[in-house]
């Protein structure tokens, strides 16, 4: 049989179509004629093209497959690659808080708790409802305004009303509720209100402690969640840790007591007002760690309900103001125990040598005064004890600037205190522009130089535990700090035998309390006018010291701003008639609570010494 050539209507292929691709018939004419002239069987040469063909067409869908199988598993080896990647990835990063489903995606409200020294809760989370409306879904906005605005006081009802009718969808009216403000708003039954679970920072305490938590807001805000930030104190130093998810079911804990802390603010507040003081501050410092056990500033407020900044006026009259931290001031002769240390340290005078003490001091223009005439020489002891400007002003001479300034420096006075709170490093010390020898003078009893309370707890703690430099800190600490020695032990305890002495017969006698050896130095510094010069009827009043003085474990630093005492219808404003007897009454109620004994010299001790003394 011939294979013919069709013609291209046959498939009803128009003559406008592309001419299909020559193919190759199955029974080639010339190769069939040439068979059946050698004999051979043509049916032969079309099973051998056919088979042929059927080849090509296997190779062809062959290579298809292999294809499309290399195409698929490059793909599957891309997604093995990038989801090995990421789990690399994630392994070695730091881990995150996995974000809200609704409403508040990436946001976390996640805080961890913070601690007293006993593991006493000092601020947590707890979970509360907030309030927000859909005006679209209200029945009576008009009615539901005014039950809201009954329910909440602090809320303007025809001021919420108009933004519920001002064609709003959302409308937030609460971020906190209370239950019982949550039922009232339920008995109000309207569709429109709706409730959203969220975390809100609570400090149990109020405001206890205050000034060192600080104090937490919200930040980004959906409608299932509310980001918790620090704003102040340890909430705002310590704000990446407390959000740190792999931190969270660790508490920070703090070297504050609660029952010190308590106590402190106890018998500051009560101080302030039997005194008449518009403010007061305390500090308590362990002795050998730098723990500061209590932390006082008055006024204070509740974190709770943390006030607004002032926006006018004098910063420090806001009770946010941390009078112990933020506060820099002329602390007065609490001073002069450096400067009496400093000169024992360089072998300038012994505990009794004698000091010229005669006044008034002159130096140019300036003239030097004591608060009395204490006669023409003192010994160095006695010039802590009677607290005489002149002697102080005549040993800063001998010792000379630098070598004060850099003893300063080395108790750390003239560097923003490294407390662990987010405002002290902007209180920074005020220091002379030039140190001279007028300026060494004034130093050398409290003037001139402007520090905090902590700066100078932090003082005596180095000055007196033996000599050795302490670092004040907020963090429980596991043992003692042993920093560099700025005195050496017998300095350091000449210095602890004069600060007992001011107390048993110096201007700090108020300061005695039986069984509990208290070593002090009272300082009382005339205030600052803004526009310059001092008042004459306004004081700073400060006692600083330590207890007990033979075996030193705590030191404390209580100012008194304002504050006096009527003797015989007369103010009494020096620190030994307010700061000291306030101080007493602290240490007599804080020793027992610290696990402090009295310790009450024994009769037969005594009798030995008279009897030998009558020898």
């Amino acid at each position: 049989m011939t294979d013919l050539p069709r013609h291209p209507h046959a498939h009803g292929v128009g003559p406008e179509a592309p001419a299909a691709p020559p193919r190759r018939p199955l029974r080639p004419l010339a190769r069939i004629l040439r068979a059946r002239d050698r004999g051979e069987n043509p049916d032969l040469i079309e099973r051998a093209n056919l088979a042929e063909r059927r080849g090509e067409i296997q190779d062809r869908a062959r290579r298809r497959a292999e294809g499309r199988i290399l195409v698929i598993g490059l793909f599957f080896v891309a997604a093995f690659c990038t989801v090995g990647l990421r789990m690399s990835a994630l392994s070695t990063s730091d881990p995150v808080e996995p974000a809200h489903a609704l409403g508040g995606e990436g946001i976390t409200s996640a805080r961890a708790d913070i601690v007293d020294r006993n593991g006493r809760v000092l601020a947590t989370n707890v979970v509360t409802r907030a309030l927000y409306a859909h005006p679209q879904e209200m029945v009576d906005i008009p009615f539901a305004a005014a039950e809201l605005a009954r329910i909440f006081p602090d809320l303007d009802g025809d001021a919420l009303a108009a933004r519920l009718q001002s064609g709003r969808k959302f409308v937030w009216i609460r971020r906190t509720l209370s239950p019982e403000q949550i039922q009232a708003v339920h008995d109000i039954g309207d569709p429109g209100l709706l409730f959203a679970d969220r975390d809100m920072r609570l400090y149990p305490n109020g405001a206890l402690a205050a000034h060192v938590l600080g104090g937490a807001r919200f930040g980004r805000e959906g409608v299932s969640a509310a980001e918790l930030v620090g704003v102040a104190g340890i909430e705002k130093a310590f704000d990446d840790r407390l959000r740190d998810p792999a931190q969270l079911d660790s508490p920070l804990q703090l070297s504050i007591d609660l029952t010190i802390q308590a106590t402190m603010r106890e018998v500051l507040d009560g101080g302030m007002r039997l005194l008449g003081a518009k403010g007061a501050s305390g500090v308590l410092m362990d002795i050998h760690t730098g723990e500061i056990v209590a932390m006082v500033s008055l006024p204070d407020f509740d974190p709770n309900h943390r006030p607004q900044p002032l926006v006018k006026g004098d910063q420090a009259d806001s009770p946010l103001f941390n009078r112990a931290v933020q506060g820099v001031y002329e602390l007065g002769s609490v001073f002069k125990i450096f400067t009496v240390a400093q000169a024992l340290e360089q072998g300038i005078v012994t505990p009794d040598t004698m000091v010229d003490t005669q006044g008034p001091l002159t130096w140019g223009r300036h003239r030097i005064r004591d608060f009395r005439n204490y006669g023409p020489r003192l010994s160095a002891t006695d010039v802590i004890v009677k607290s005489s400007n002149i002697g102080t002003a005549h040993l800063a001479l001998k010792i000379g600037g630098p070598a004060q300034r850099d003893f300063l420096g080395r108790l750390g006075f003239l560097d923003p205190v490294p407390v662990e709170l987010i405002e002290a490093p902007n209180a920074k010390p005020l220091l002379p522009a030039n140190w001279g020898e007028i300026q060494s003078m004034t130093i050398s009893y409290g003037h001139g130089l402007s520090t905090s309370p902590v700066h100078l707890a932090a003082g005596y703690a180095s000055l007196l535990n033996g000599g050795t430099k302490v670092t004040p800190t907020l963090l429980r600490q596991t043992g003692r700090q042993v920093g560099p020695r700025v005195v050496s032990e017998q300095t350091s305890r000449a210095a602890r035998d004069m600060l007992r002495a001011v107390v048993t017969r110096g201007t700090a006698s108020f300061a005695e309390v039986p069984g509990y050896a208290v070593g002090g130095k009272t300082g009382t510094a005339d205030k600052p006018k803004p526009t310059g010069g001092y008042y004459k009827d306004r004081v700073l009043a400060t006692f600083a010291g330590l207890f007990p003085a033979h075996d030193p474990k705590y030191v404390f630093a209580i100012t008194l701003d304002e504050g006096h005492e009527v003797v015989n219808g007369k103010p009494m404003r020096t620190a030994g008639w307010t700061a000291v007897p306030v101080t007493a009454e602290l240490i007599r109620r804080v020793a027992p609570l610290l696990g402090m004994r009295p310790e009450i010299e024994p009769a037969l001790h005594s009798g030995l010494r008279e009897a030998r003394n009558g020898q």
